[in-house]
């Protein structure tokens, strides 16, 4: 078979109470979990920011075609330069694409087209998705590319609270600005814009509840 047939699954099994802790703790962590818009400019090793990626690239993906990049933005001149296009696509948004029920149900966070944290984070992560797999002269498919991607990012905002940072998950629709200042090639989409960092001290975030495990679980 290609790439060397299988070989042996590393797997360490757990009794049952020590599920039950590690799975509880887990979860426990990943409730503190929130998404921040005022970060500090204190800044982070770029070791970290890379194992968070290391860990987002473990994701599962259709055929293993890991139809993923993941960009990492520390110079200023150019997060002045997605902040500046960024903010002029959240303008249009903010002032006739979103409808009135996205306008209200928005309220609660009290956001604008404003947004100071695209330079004030020390990283933005800029996450695109591989339309198409292209190399060199060929070009191939990727599969449930949507979905493999959706899959890694999950695993990298995990990996992100796992480490002690926070991040935001940035949609500035539509985003090809991205690929644009970035000069990515063709076959890249913008997928997500994550500022990555520490919170500003004394941080406030919207009071809000997550639903509850009854609202979200149905057992069969």
């Amino acid at each position: 078979m290609e790439n060397g047939g299988f070989v042996p699954f590393q797997f360490e099994e757990k009794t049952e109470d020590q599920m039950l802790a590690s799975s509880k703790a887990f979860y426990e962590e990943m409730n503190r979990r929130r998404s921040v818009r005022e970060f500090s400019d204190k800044p982070v090793s770029i070791e970290v920011i890379k194992n968070i990626i290391r860990s987002a690239g473990t994701a599962p993906s259709g055929a293993h075609k890991q139809p993923w990049s993941f960009c990492v933005v520390q110079d200023a001149s150019i997060k002045s330069k997605i902040r500046a296009a960024a903010e002029q696509e959240e303008y249009e948004n903010y002032h006739g694409r979103m409808s009135e029920e996205w306008l209200k149900d928005l309220e609660k966070f009290d956001t604008n087209h404003i947004k100071p944290f695209l330079e004030i984070a020390p990283y933005l992560i800029v996450v695109f998705k591989q339309a198409y797999n292209e190399d060199g002269s060929t070009r191939g498919r990727n599969y449930y590319v949507n979905e493999s991607v959706g899959i890694a990012v999950g695993m990298l905002l995990a990996a992100i609270q796992n480490a002690g940072l926070v991040a935001l998950t940035h949609t500035p629709s539509p985003m090809n600005f991205l690929a644009e200042i970035l000069e990515r090639p063709k076959n890249e989409r913008a997928y997500l814009l994550i500022p990555v960092g520490y919170p500003v001290d004394e941080c406030m975030v919207p009071d809000i509840e997550r639903k509850k495990i009854e609202e979200i679980c149905k057992v069969y």
